[in-house]
């Protein structure tokens, strides 16, 4: 996903879409401070790791809404997506659903159900968070780990109940997690958790998922329901009744403002987005959706986030339940706990950079000695300074901490930064 901004920043399902490889197609779009460099610079796209052929992209449910709303449309993650719509910039729609009201197609990400009388226990070998404990129809983000204890994928868990669970993870991601999940789920059945019977994983194919985000969301969406949105808490989710419809609305957001991440069947995709897309709601494509989530302090997998990568690095112990920290049973525990109890040989921080903004990759200084790398930068829309996070060597990661990031061959000023960038505007009732 990122960082710690805190729990309050993890929370989202649509918010794990911007994942692998992002690097070779959506940082090419960043712009500089001015709002007007959109207009000077053309942008390309790699399709380098997304397919082999065109032909191969795989398309959500609204592919064809998206160009009949002039989309110009991407190779990411695998699929065709939608960068930007019309004449609309990156930046005019990133400020629109801080103002207002943005609504993002996210129907790429894999939403599978996990059911069976064990599946708490097993989703909690899975991963390290405390799910016993979680309340029916509530969230937390989480992260799948090796056994070394690296990031597989960072995921939203929802618990409908102790049987039941819907877990969202990244598109980019989806052959190396689908394939972990069934290696696991052999195990586990194969012994005597399954004795009562066994955890099943149900793959949502082909489901619409959709992003609702900005201050103005819950009153757009209020009015096309009879449920009280102001009992749907931030991290909470229930099935909502939408104008006809009966569909599954989690309250939460990779933006860092309030809003909704709805799942929808196959067949209802297309008409729910248009009536979800209703002025002055407006499309929003990925351009935008980077520099929302950089500005929130979420991580990007692929980015700020791999398989060589703890989550005590990144900044995200808070997903380790505290009871599970020291005795926990889970996958990859004895690294995270080597980390834990000695500290990490880096940490994941924020940055302000001064002149040219810093991209993936660019280099970290103290003095002569390169101390860390960049993960994600960007000019931020809100702020107008360029933010960044990247990986720094423990030691130098405590806010105030002046470094130097090599930027087109010149040394820039960087401060460590707390993060989020921005103040996140979830509701909390």
């Amino acid at each position: 996903m990122r960082r710690s901004s805190g729990t309050e920043n993890q929370i989202s399902s649509a918010g794990l879409d911007l994942t692998v490889n992002f690097r070779e197609g959506l940082l090419a779009v960043m712009l500089l401070l001015r709002p007007t460099a959109i207009a000077q610079r053309t942008f390309k796209f790699s399709t380098r790791k997304y397919a082999t052929e065109a032909g191969q992209l795989r398309k959500t449910g609204l592919y064809d809404f998206h160009v009949e709303n002039k989309a110009k449309m991407v190779p990411f993650a695998g699929y065709s997506m939608p960068l930007s719509y019309g004449d609309v910039g990156q930046v005019a729609s990133h400020n629109h659903v801080r103002t207002d009201a943005g609504l993002f197609d996210v129907g790429h990400m894999v939403q599978s159900n996990f059911r069976g009388p064990t599946a708490t226990q097993f989703l909690e070998w899975l991963t390290p968070s405390s799910l016993s404990s979680l309340k029916p129809y509530s969230s937390t983000l989480s992260v799948i780990l090796n056994e070394k204890g690296g990031i597989i994928d960072d995921t939203i868990v929802t618990k409908h109940a102790e049987d039941a669970f819907y877990v969202v993870t990244n598109a980019g991601r989806r052959d190396r997690d689908l394939a972990w999940f069934t290696e696991k789920l052999e195990q586990w059945n194969s012994t005597e958790h399954a004795k009562n019977g066994p955890v099943e994983m149900e793959v949502l194919e082909n489901w619409g998922l959709i992003a609702l985000q900005g201050p103005r969301a819950a009153s757009y969406l209020q009015a096309l329901t009879s449920f009280d949105l102001q009992k749907l808490t931030f991290g909470t989710s229930a099935f909502v009744p939408l104008e006809g419809f009966n569909l599954h609305v989690a309250r939460g957001g990779y933006t860092g403002e309030d809003g909704f991440e709805i799942s929808i069947p196959p067949s209802e995709t297309v008409e729910v987005a248009k009536i979800l897309s209703k002025y002055p709601v407006q499309l929003t494509g990925l351009g935008a959706r980077d520099s929302l989530r950089l500005e929130a302090g979420m991580c990007l997998y692929g980015n700020d986030l791999d398989e060589d990568t703890t989550p005590v690095e990144a900044g995200l112990s808070w997903v380790i339940g505290k009871e599970r920290k020291e005795s926990g049973e889970f996958i990859g525990a004895e690294g995270v706990r080597e980390h834990l109890k000695n500290g990490p040989p880096r940490r994941r921080v924020g940055f302000i950079i001064e002149g040219a903004p810093a991209r993936q990759g660019a280099k970290i200084f103290s003095g002569t000695e390169q101390i860390g790398t960049i993960t994600s930068g960007i000019p931020s829309p809100t702020l107008n300074k360029n933010i960044a996070m990247g990986y720094v060597k423990n030691g130098f990661h405590k806010k105030g901490t002046e470094l130097e990031v090599e930027v087109r061959n010149r040394r820039r000023q960087a401060v460590v930064t707390s993060m989020p960038f921005v103040k996140p505007n979830y509701w909390r009732g």
